[in-house]
């Protein structure tokens, strides 16, 4: 399907996923994070990242002082859970490729995260794109060029938005300098999201890695109570 916005090579799908399709997907993160909770990782110079994440599939995205990587247990020693099928739905919509990917990655920006330009090459295959999906709140998606510095470009993302980095895009600096509360109504949006939360998308020493799915989640996820709040974030 062809995107409504290309922003330098990277194809954005406003509101591909509407109210309902935002619900079920919540859940579908709430049964993945029971298993597999939330952690913070560091960078390999120690300092601890805003954004917590955690994973499904046959890998999840991992960085320590040791460095960034792909594990194939989560740091409690469990089993990732298996990518939910409305998650590789969403790949098979917009992805161009017959291949499955082998990790959906779960960011969660809690009040003041962010994520810094960074390229994601952890992954043996780059033929493979990045799929980002987006819930919550909006966030201020910025793009750069292939290499370190120069002018960027940004965007607002809402829930529901779909981003795809692929092709001559597949290896663009990007990353998510904030979040803000966002309009309830616009592109549906998902009542299941505590508001002042965002999720977004979601390597590597494992060659069979080709790519990373975002499911990106910002700490406005709805209007839920403290405990469904609480809930999620556990």
């Amino acid at each position: 399907m062809a995107p409504e916005l290309t922003l330098r090579g990277v194809k954005i799908y406003p509101g591909l996923l509407d109210e309902t399709a935002q619900a079920a997907l919540v859940e579908d993160l709430r049964a993945i994070l029971r298993i597999a909770p939330l952690f913070q990782p560091e960078t390999p110079y120690g300092k601890p990242m805003s954004v917590r994440m955690s994973a499904a599939g046959r890998f999840g995205w991992f960085s320590d002082r040791k460095g960034y990587r792909y594990i194939d247990r989560h740091p409690s020693g469990v089993g990732w859970p298996a990518i939910p099928a409305p998650v590789l739905a969403i790949w098979d919509r917009v992805s161009g490729v017959a291949r499955a990917p082998d990790c959906c990655l779960i960011n969660f920006y809690g009040a003041g995260a962010r994520m810094g330009l960074h390229q994601d090459k952890d992954e043996q295959d780059f033929s493979m794109p990045v799929v980002s999906v987006s819930l919550g709140d909006d966030a201020l998606f910025r793009v750069g060029n292939l290499t370190r510095g120069g002018k960027t470009e940004s965007v607002w993302l809402s829930s529901g938005d779909v981003a795809v980095l692929g092709g001559e895009a597949r290896l663009v600096y990007h990353g998510v300098d904030r979040t803000r509360p966002a309009p309830w109504g616009r592109y549906g949006r998902c009542p299941a999201v505590p508001p002042g939360e965002r999720m977004m998308r979601g390597g590597s020493e494992f060659r069979s890695i080709a790519f990373r799915l975002y499911i990106e989640a910002v700490e406005r996820l709805s209007r839920l109570s403290q405990r469904q709040r609480k809930a999620f974030q556990q």
